[in-house]
């Protein structure tokens, strides 16, 4: 079988169909100009610490983990199963973790962590795959079953070694932390004279090298590595069939049951390393309901991506900057964020009166307003909008970019070997 063959078959758009794909210079317009808008409304509202060194570090540490969900979703609805189980699989990696970094090291803790999250994607593979069990119920199932599974194994594991519970384990050895000397100390000395787009720009480049962790690094680099193995070879091209049209791709001798397993398998191994970082780099130990909700997070990035590693990576990005803003100066980056948002409503409303998309852009012109509105009459947001303000953000970008996206075309079809015989 060619590779050829299964591309024109299955995977290749139609012709006139779909929207021309964003080249990497046009992506690379569009961060400066986000950056040029963020260093404005810094200036404006005197939120000076928004993309300073210590803030871009914060945020890049919190996206890590959404980033690899998202990452892991993405594997499994190329594949065409969908993993709403992508919760449960992070907890399963922040315990067998935490259990095996406390005992063995963190590295250790880390192999552990992709293990049992690995683990929760070869159930998952089991139920949709094998058994044609509907993939939303299944995830479901997972995300319960492994909450009641660390909680239980946590009474035998943890209760009663020294600085452990039955809802935490003890405190698990760091992994190495890396800073660039020099050019750290040059960045957040240029980042700290709060010029326009200058400071921000060395805020953002200081934050990457100052204090980084090697599993940072690890992690970052599965997003090309990903891009590459899907996008850029045969193996790819076939997992991608079995999401596109597997009833295809098995006529070209494709084992759909194998590379969907494959992609869920690996799915679970990216949530379960996305736990492990949680447990092992972000706190240095497990607690009970540590990943809040961050699977589900990471698939909203995903979808936000359009199901490609690169604007999934922008989409946790994104997601882990908003999360961090209420870490380091809470409230006032918070209400600096609520002008930054009423300007890109502003320029959502001339891009809806452009494509005479008029309804839309008289919402968009309301909210604006409201916004532009709550900005200038406080000088603060109550903290309880602080704390919801990634969960804002997420339904937030999701309902903005919803009608651009495309699926996979069998992502969640139940496929049976055999139907294209």
């Amino acid at each position: 079988m060619s590779a050829s063959k299964v591309s024109a078959a299955s995977v290749a758009p139609k012709k006139g169909g779909g929207r021309r794909k964003l080249t990497l210079p046009v992506v690379l317009l569009i961060v400066a100009g986000g950056l040029a808008l963020v260093s404005l409304v810094r200036l404006i509202s005197g939120a000076n610490d928004v993309t300073s060194v210590g803030q871009v570090s914060g945020a890049l540490e919190l996206a890590v983990p959404i980033g690899l969900a998202g990452l892991g979703g993405l594997w499994a609805e190329r594949a065409g199963v969908v993993n709403i189980g992508l919760e449960g699989m992070m907890i399963l990696g922040t315990w067998f973790g935490a259990w095996a970094g406390f005992q063995w090291g963190p590295w250790v803790g880390v192999l552990f962590g992709i293990l049992g999250g690995a683990l929760g994607g070869l159930l998952h593979a089991v139920i949709t795959v094998t058994f044609g069990v509907n993939h939303i119920v299944s995830g479901v199932a997972i995300n319960i079953l492994a909450v009641g599974l660390t909680r239980y194994l946590s009474n035998f594991a943890f209760d009663g070694v020294e600085g452990g519970s039955s809802k935490q384990s003890p405190r698990i050895e760091a992994i190495d932390r890396i800073t660039i000397p020099g050019l750290s100390d040059w960045l957040q000395d240029l980042q700290q004279k709060h010029w326009f787009l200058v400071s921000d720009i060395a805020g953002v480049v200081g934050g990457v090298v100052t204090n980084l962790s090697w599993l940072t690094v690890v992690a970052i680099l599965l997003v090309p590595g990903t891009w590459w193995l899907l996008w850029r070879t045969a193996f790819g091209l076939r997992l991608r069939s079995c999401g596109e049209s597997p009833i295809a791709a098995e006529t070209l001798g494709v084992n759909v049951y194998k590379y969907k397993y494959i992609a869920v398998i690996t799915s679970g191994g990216m949530a379960g390393l996305a736990g492990a970082f949680l447990a092992i780099v972000s706190t240095g130990i497990y607690q009970e309901n540590q990943t809040g909700g961050r699977g589900y997070i990471g698939l909203a990035a995903m979808i936000f991506g359009n199901w490609m590693p690169g604007g999934m990576a922008l989409g946790a990005g994104l997601f882990g900057f908003t999360d961090s803003l209420k870490l380091r100066g809470g409230a006032e980056n918070v209400h600096a964020m609520l002008l930054l948002l009423a300007i890109l409503l502003v320029i959502v409303v001339f891009w809806q009166l452009y494509r005479k998309k008029y309804v839309a852009a008289v919402i968009s012109a309301a909210i604006s307003a409201l916004l532009f509105t709550w900005y200038a009459l406080t000088d603060q947001v109550p903290s309880q909008f602080v704390d919801m303000a990634p969960y804002v953000t997420t339904l937030l970008v999701l309902s903005l970019s919803a009608q651009r996206l495309r699926m996979p075309k069998a992502d969640g079809v139940i496929y049976r070997r055999g139907e294209g015989k």
